[in-house]
């Protein structure tokens, strides 16, 4: 085992060093995916997460997140096998998008309102992308066409629906004796009301407190998706650069032909398995493939997540004894589920009219009006003034940050 881990660890230590050589050769090119990756941050994903997480931290510190486990318990536990409180963390993770499933699990698993085998089937399925996202960059952002977000979406929540029902199987030999020793819940509004007076008792902060250190924690975490978003965004285009895509590609193409996809859709299956914005971009872009063929691709990508928000999720997950192997698994099934879903459901939402092969011929059934609808609004919106909000709340975590070392200095 110790020379197992002597060879990771060398390894590891040559895949940096490359990667290292890899940007002094190709500066402009990292300095450009780098600026990509910052401008998706700073523009969409920090404020377009930060008010929930801001929200999350609150409603935990004020105890509404148990009031809702105890009417939530008798849907989350018979079906996911999780408590009750997994329903807010499912409705927030869905709302805000990732890593926020992630998040609040590990934040309830600190609270230790969850058991590590609870914890691990509730991140498996509470991790998905906003619908913000799915309808407003990636059916109307890239494809042009608002209509695909609704079979996107359902592809991929109705997916995530199936991978929480599957990992309600995970660990149950483990959990064998927790459950035989659980004790029935009361389910009365008192005892809610209860509930809420004695979580806000034992947190014990202050409004103003509270509401400083959700902003702090926001940020904090923030700043690392932001880290790691530029960071898959630099390392996906270095690996193009060296040709270990084009490498890729050639395996890829033959498990793409199993499935009677077209070979030209290989590059962007890899670089969404990277990072879910270029390949999602890519595969818009692939005019030898019908836009069928497309939405399978993209559904399967969009809901293995990519490496980059895998990475996210581990980073998070690694400050509790939750496993990240079940989560990994989790997105697999996820991927196939929602490309199977959309493969299901496409008939239903579109109707072709000609040929497979003209992506024009395609006719939206769910487009009225060429209205973009509630999702383009916002994602227009997002562009507009998220630079604007994100700079406005860094100065504020910045001024709650000197505040508090100022607190610390003073005798």
């Amino acid at each position: 085992m110790t020379e197992i881990a002597k060879i990771r660890t060398f390894l590891i230590a040559v895949m940096i060093t490359c990667l290292a050589a890899s940007l002094m050769i190709f500066p402009k090119e990292a300095l450009e995916a780098s600026t990509r990756g910052l401008t998706m941050w700073w523009d969409v994903v920090f404020p377009s997460l930060l008010p929930f997480f801001i929200v999350s931290e609150l409603l935990i510190g004020f105890g509404v997140v148990s009031l809702l486990g105890t009417f939530l318990e008798p849907l989350m536990r018979p079906i996911f096998r999780v408590p009750g409180v997994g329903g807010f963390v499912w409705a927030m993770g869905l709302a805000s998008g990732y890593p926020a499933g992630a998040k609040l699990t590990a934040r309830m698993r600190q609270e230790k309102k969850l058991t590590k085998i609870e914890a691990e089937r509730l991140v498996s399925f509470t991790n998905s992308s906003n619908p913000l996202f799915i309808f407003g960059a990636i059916a109307v952002g890239f494809f042009q066409n608002a209509a695909l977000g609704l079979l996107l979406a359902l592809s991929h929540y109705l997916g995530n629906i199936c991978v929480g029902i599957l990992m309600r199987f995970h660990g149950s030999e483990e959990e064998r004796f927790l459950r035989q020793q659980r004790k029935p819940q009361d389910r009365s509004l008192n005892h809610a009301m209860s509930i809420i007076y004695e979580e806000r008792k034992k947190d014990g902060r202050p409004l103003g407190k509270l509401l400083g250190d959700a902003v702090q924690s926001s940020v904090r975490t923030l700043l690392m998706v932001g880290g790691f978003i530029i960071l898959f965004s630099v390392l996906n285009r270095i690996l193009t650069l060296i040709g270990f895509t084009d490498f890729l590609a050639v395996l890829f193409s033959i498990i793409l032909s199993f499935f009677q996809l077209p070979n030209e859709l290989s590059i962007p299956l890899i670089s969404g398995l990277f990072e879910i914005t270029l390949g999602a971009q890519l595969a818009s872009q692939v005019t030898e493939a019908t836009l069928f063929q497309q939405v399978v691709v993209t559904s399967f990508f969009l809901a293995f997540c990519g490496f980059s928000v895998q990475a996210q999720v581990a980073s998070i997950l690694a400050e509790t004894d939750i496993r990240f192997k079940p989560f990994f698994v989790a997105r697999i099934f996820h991927g196939f589920f929602a490309a199977i879903i959309s493969v299901i459901l496409w008939p239903y939402v579109y109707t072709e009219n000609s040929s497979r092969g003209n992506i024009s011929s395609v006719i939206p059934a769910f487009l009225s009006n060429g209205s973009s609808g509630l999702g383009t609004t916002l994602w227009h919106w997002l562009h507009m003034y998220g630079s604007l909000f994100t700079l406005i709340m860094l100065i504020i975590f910045i001024f709650l940050m000197a505040k508090r070392g100022l607190e610390r200095a003073e005798p």
